[in-house]
């Protein structure tokens, strides 16, 4: 099963020009992809390039101008309920926590919110697993508001898979956090996707989250997709040509290193 599959999906704003006159800005240009389950993919680009507004398509936040969108098997904006139950999601600068409780409060409500057996074993060896693995222990009863950054994260992360979800969908979850806490998330997030199959669906501007979390790139401008390959075929060959570019390699740089890759593209006219 497919845990993302889009067909020529897009999203088209109006904005106002002058006092009287409107444009119409497109931030997602007919972008067709498929991700399967179990997948980790880095879903990435320049600023503006529509990854934000791909990934509030897919959690059925926004409704597409028009296209295609199955999340699970689910329309994300027709079945949304049904859908949140399935999937996390954390975005860099926005908290899923409250910020006066303690991470173990907020465990709770969003326990209630997902209607979960709180006396149940599966629940409670569930949340010791992700206190242990994410190594909240020492910070469990203490505020939001007093943690660091890195610590916030960790526990977003584990409150984001406190109900099990399938496909875990992170947009910019390193963002101003330091060296050594970034490392451990990336190290956390690789090994639930790999030893739960966690389907992982990563946006980020941070080449070391890209390389150690994912095994797919796909790169977009302007809002289509101009890069789909293996982490690997990225690295070693550049950039092959899209699933809907005719073939022609000519446009597309061919550089050994990723960050290199990246660097171009981002800042190409």
């Amino acid at each position: 099963m497919f845990a993302v599959h889009t067909e020529d999906l897009r999203k088209e704003f109006s904005l106002k020009k002058g006092l009287f006159e409107r444009r119409t800005a497109v931030a997602v240009d007919n972008i067709s992809l498929t991700v399967k389950e179990g997948q980790a993919v880095a879903f990435i680009g320049p600023n503006g390039a529509g990854k934000s507004t791909t990934i509030k398509m897919l959690t059925g936040i926004l409704k597409p101008s028009s296209g295609k969108a199955q999340v699970l098997g689910l329309d994300p904006w027709r079945q949304r309920s049904r859908l949140v139950r399935q999937i996390g999601a954390v975005f860099g600068q926005r908290s899923q926590l409250w910020l006066h409780l303690p991470p173990k409060d907020s465990f709770e409500l969003l326990a209630e919110i997902y209607s979960l057996d709180k006396k149940s074993k599966q629940y409670k060896s569930r949340l010791e697993m992700l206190i242990e693995r994410f190594e909240l222990a020492a910070f469990l009863n203490t505020p939001v508001r007093k943690l660091s950054l890195g610590e916030r994260m960790r526990a977003e992360i584990a409150a984001s898979l406190l109900h099990r979800p399938r496909l875990l969908l992170l947009d910019e979850p390193t963002i101003g956090i330091d060296v050594v806490a970034r490392q451990r998330l990336r190290e956390l997030l690789a090994q639930w996707n790999r030893e739960e199959g966690l389907t992982v669906f990563l946006t980020s501007h941070d080449t070391g989250d890209i390389e150690a979390v994912a095994d797919r790139v796909i790169l977009i401008n302007h809002g289509r997709v101009i890069i789909d390959d293996t982490i690997d075929g990225v690295r070693q060959y550049g950039a092959p040509p899209s699933s809907k570019n005719d073939g022609d390699r000519s446009e597309i740089p061919t550089l050994p290193a990723l960050e290199k890759v990246l660097s171009d593209l981002f800042t190409a006219k």
